[in-house]
């Protein structure tokens, strides 16, 4: 096969995907919503998809822990969440992340539209091409940059503050970093933001040709700042978070064209020159 097989569109389809991060399990921006049990080749995803409407598109929400956040970063089935949402059609993916800011300027509260990404995750299921036919992928502009852009410009337009760049570091987890590991991060390697679920969704999204960019929720400062930090405030500040984010989606998604734009950006055509 030339590339992953995705079934035919089962009956309920959809366009756009939002998957939610921590804090985000149900959009609350939906009109006739339905719920969709997807089966995949590769087991379950997080779980059900609710399809729904959003001005006259049809958008997919799929909460990437879970619904009550019970699946850890490490066990995510990324495969099982890409395949299903490709599998209804979907070609614009817009990621909701939580993050710990490496930078002082880069504030909880703040939100950040990433353009890269350094992995540092140990044991995910990286690809659909497992063998038979091999891929390499290029990612050297990881992001979609339409897609990237209009989030940034959804977001100014709400009077928030949106960083339009930023590497953003994932690490396996489920721990967070020591200190040592925090500093090496921020003065060594010179990121910006640390998670742990960008990749391999962002690899996985590449390799089914679906545009996808991330809006990181900056919660608290990692360790290396040495800021004291409470669950309380942490809370507060992931839920300010939430509601920014569920008012940028529903911005954006109407203003999201029919279809991504191969002069735009790559993510649409992204096989052409990676098979062998």
């Amino acid at each position: 096969m030339a590339e992953p097989v995705f079934p035919p569109r089962p009956p309920v389809s959809a366009e756009i995907a939002i998957i939610g991060g921590s804090g985000l399990y149900d959009p609350g921006i939906f009109e006739d919503s339905v719920e969709v049990k997807v089966y995949t080749p590769y087991g379950e995803p997080s779980d059900s998809i609710i399809v729904g409407r959003v001005a006259d598109r049809r958008v997919a929400f799929l909460p990437r822990h879970g619904r009550g956040h019970r699946i850890p970063p490490h066990r995510i089935n990324y495969r099982a969440n890409i395949w299903a949402l490709r599998s209804l059609g979907v070609r614009w993916v817009i990621a909701v992340s939580a993050v710990g800011s490496l930078r002082e300027d880069y504030r909880p509260g703040d939100l950040v539209v990433p353009d890269q990404f350094i992995d540092m995750t140990k044991k995910r299921d990286y690809t659909f091409f497992d063998g038979g036919v091999v891929a390499h992928v290029s990612m050297a502009d990881p992001f979609c940059e339409h897609l990237r852009r209009l989030l940034v410009e959804a977001g100014r337009g709400l009077g928030y503050r949106v960083h339009e760049k930023g590497t953003y570091i994932c690490i396996e987890g489920p721990r967070f970093s020591t200190r040592a590991e925090s500093r090496v991060w921020k003065d060594v390697f010179k990121a910006d933001i640390i998670g742990m679920t960008l990749v391999p969704e962002v690899n996985l999204a590449c390799e089914a040709q679906m545009c996808y960019a991330t809006l990181a929720m900056i919660t608290d400062y990692d360790v290396w700042a040495e800021h004291p930090v409470t669950a309380e405030e942490v809370t507060r500040v992931m839920r300010e978070n939430t509601e920014k984010a569920k008012r940028i989606l529903y911005q954006l998604i109407p203003r999201l064209p029919r279809e991504p734009d191969p002069a735009m950006c790559s993510c649409c055509r992204s096989l052409a020159t990676a098979l062998l």
